[in-house]
């Protein structure tokens, strides 16, 4: 019997099924009910095994669900193994990491609490929202990077004189490392958000650098979609070419594909942190190589 076990939640079995296959591991499959009132009830078939397992779950909608089945698995994970490595794929709550309005409850305080009181001795996420939400963690935590399987994804569409930009100055730095993989330029553009509303507005004035040029909008989660559209509805003005989206985490709430579609972008192009139709890019080589 292997030494090792990848046991998958119902939120990320496709990825957990390539990394057991990869590092030859007993594969754990979750059965999930969920029942009128929104409990969970768990059953796992597969064997889990007493030296490591690696619990695989991200947390995107239905959140709370997802965290408390990642909770759960850990927990009946801890029983048997002698270490559980939690893989949170795409960690929900990320957004809360510090205090933004005053009252408002850090959320990323109380998870580093509860993986921790679950079990897990390790927690690896892919492009976390931000690193601030690690650092409420007393567990050891690693954030891995999904870069450069979207570069490498993205060089074989063939563009023309492509150009990197970010919808934001927060995601400046993922431009800039996107930029340097894919051997291209990048721009950054200025948006302002109201924290009560949420509405974005690009403050971003006239650029000739992105003229008969295809872009490639680079940003970690895309939600509702509200930034990119923004995005490129400023980027078409600019006389650019085709425009592609890059991200990790496509959540695409309240019909945002079909919006950012109409905005005028070509494809949209995420990993298989959560799972859809834009979830071409798969991302368990560089979790293998975290484990490992």
């Amino acid at each position: 019997m292997s030494k090792l076990s990848v046991i998958a939640g119902k939120s990320s079995e496709d990825i957990a099924k390539r990394l057991s296959k990869k590092m030859k591991a007993n594969f754990v499959k979750s059965q999930v009910r969920v029942f009128e009132d929104g409990e969970s009830k768990i059953t796992l078939s597969g064997k889990i095994s007493k030296g490591k397992s690696i619990v695989v779950q991200s947390i995107y909608p239905p959140v709370d669900t997802n965290l408390i089945q990642a909770l759960s698995l850990i927990s009946k994970a801890k029983e048997t193994s002698s270490e559980v490595i939690a893989v949170i794929p795409y960690m929900g709550y990320a957004r809360q990491d510090r205090e933004f309005l005053p009252g408002e409850i850090i959320t990323m305080k109380v998870l580093g609490k509860l993986f921790k009181g679950a079990g897990a001795s390790k927690i690896i996420a892919v492009d976390i929202h931000s690193m601030m939400g690690f650092r409420h963690f007393t567990i050891k935590t690693e954030n891995v990077s999904a870069i450069p399987e979207l570069v490498r994804f993205v060089k074989k569409l063939s563009l023309k004189d492509p150009f990197v930009v970010s919808p934001d100055q927060g995601g400046k730095e993922r431009a800039k490392e996107f930029a340097r993989e894919l051997g291209s330029e990048y721009i950054t553009l200025e948006k302002k958000r109201d924290r009560k509303t949420g509405k974005v507005q690009i403050k971003t004035k006239n650029l000739d650098e992105v003229a008969n040029r295809d872009l490639i909008l680079v940003d970690d989660m895309i939600s509702t979609g509200g930034s990119i559209v923004k995005a490129t509805q400023f980027l078409k003005k600019q006389k650019c070419k085709k425009v592609y989206v890059a991200c990790t985490h496509a959540l695409l709430m309240n019909n945002a594909e079909e919006k950012i579609r109409k905005a005028g972008v070509t494809k949209i192009i995420s990993t298989n942190t959560i799972p859809g139709k834009t979830s071409i890019v798969d991302i368990s080589n560089i979790i293998v190589k975290a484990i490992s």
